[in-house]
């Protein structure tokens, strides 16, 4: 038989898992994280999936490589080749969030890959946005 304190405690149990379900920060998840954004954001990243005007476009994307620190730093390489030359490009630029977190800010010094992204997931290992004005969403890995 439970007592009245053990049975005081279970209608409080329920709403706090409830309240804490439904304040998920991002569309897809995840619904709580013990891991600050700063510290999932921070990480080497590479393209697992690009769809731009709902076409996958993902092998346009395979030698990108985006390194961001908890600090705000971010590097950006790309490796391509034309007519059988391989070429890196890399540019150094910062990160940072807005609108209450929501959007993740790109901007690098060759201007190129600057961007604004709504966040629709965000975990230590995966890492999905949406490019703000454009049809271009990519999921990092």
């Amino acid at each position: 038989m439970m007592n009245k304190y053990a049975m005081s405690l279970i209608p409080l149990s329920l709403v706090m898992v409830l309240s804490m379900a439904s304040c998920k920060k991002y569309e897809e998840g995840p619904a709580i994280s013990l891991t600050s954004r700063s510290e999932r954001v921070a990480n080497t990243w590479t393209i697992d999936r690009a769809i731009a005007d709902g076409n996958d476009v993902t092998s346009d994307y395979d030698n990108y490589v985006l390194t961001m620190t908890a600090g705000g730093s971010a590097t950006l390489v790309a490796t391509y080749t034309v007519f059988g030359v391989n070429f890196t490009g890399e540019t150094n630029g910062t990160w940072a969030f807005q609108n209450d977190d929501e959007e993740l800010v790109l901007d690098f010094e060759n201007d190129d890959a600057d961007g604004t992204y709504q966040i629709r997931r965000l975990t230590e290992a995966e890492l999905w946005i949406h490019k703000i004005g454009d049809d271009l969403e990519l999921r990092l890995k």
